[in-house]
């Protein structure tokens, strides 16, 4: 199982459901400024945005590292596949990454991710996603937290230092016998300056909005368009 699979598994139990709604809910107003008629939603998770936006007659595609993720968006008949974002078939025009897609990646990785998302967008193509802030990191995501279920127990204790966070999942799910199994995993995120995104070769960041999820100011919503 990845990191990302771990995470999958253990999402329920985060407690992050409004945060997730707001977010689709600022993107869907985002994009109705747009004539889109096809999109890419790159880190799709479970589907949630694809749905809004089919109901909308958007034709949506989605890409997600996890393959757990995947396997439950194609149960909901939607198009998703488990690959990189370099390895999607045609362009379109909007792609979107909801809820910090872009700080699982370091610098480097970054900016081979966004000249790849330039090559699937269409002339005029609008590219969308968010970024935590140094708040976002080191008053929200820092710290530990748990949760649990009859059949599941989350522990999450993160650490905010030199500009990354570690974040340490350990999930025990109880199997059919009544014994737990246990999975742990680490994994990275970082922050972003403003300035990366601001001197990007086939992406001109055009706006920019600072917002809150959880009572400070710990996202940034930005929006590009292919140079």
């Amino acid at each position: 199982m990845t990191n990302l699979d771990l995470y999958a598994k253990a999402e329920h139990l985060l407690g992050i459901e409004d945060a997730t709604e707001a977010l689709y809910d600022l993107y869907r107003s985002e994009l109705d400024e747009y004539k889109v008629k096809t999109l890419l939603d790159v880190g799709c998770g479970r589907g949630g945005f694809m749905q809004r936006m089919i109901s909308d007659g958007v034709e949506c595609k989605g890409i997600d590292l996890s393959s757990v993720m995947v396997e439950e968006c194609k149960l909901k008949g939607l198009d998703a596949q488990c690959i990189d974002v370099a390895d999607v078939d045609g362009c379109y025009d909007a792609i979107v990454s909801i809820f910090d897609v872009l700080n699982f990646m370091d610098e480097k990785e970054l900016i081979k991710f966004l000249d790849a998302i330039s090559d699937k967008l269409n002339d005029d193509g609008i590219f969308i996603a968010d970024i935590n802030t140094i708040y976002g990191f080191s008053d929200v995501a820092d710290g530990t937290m748990s949760n649990d279920t009859e059949d599941e127990f989350l522990s999450v204790d993160a650490k905010f230092a030199n500009n990354e966070l570690h974040t340490k999942f350990t999930l025990f799910v109880k199997d059919e016998d009544g014994r737990f199994t246990k999975y742990q995993d680490t994994i990275v995120q970082y922050f972003h300056k403003i300035k990366v995104f601001q001197k990007l070769a086939n992406l001109k960041l055009v706006d920019k909005q600072t917002f809150s999820l959880y009572d400070t100011e710990d996202k940034t919503l930005l929006i590009f368009k292919k140079r």
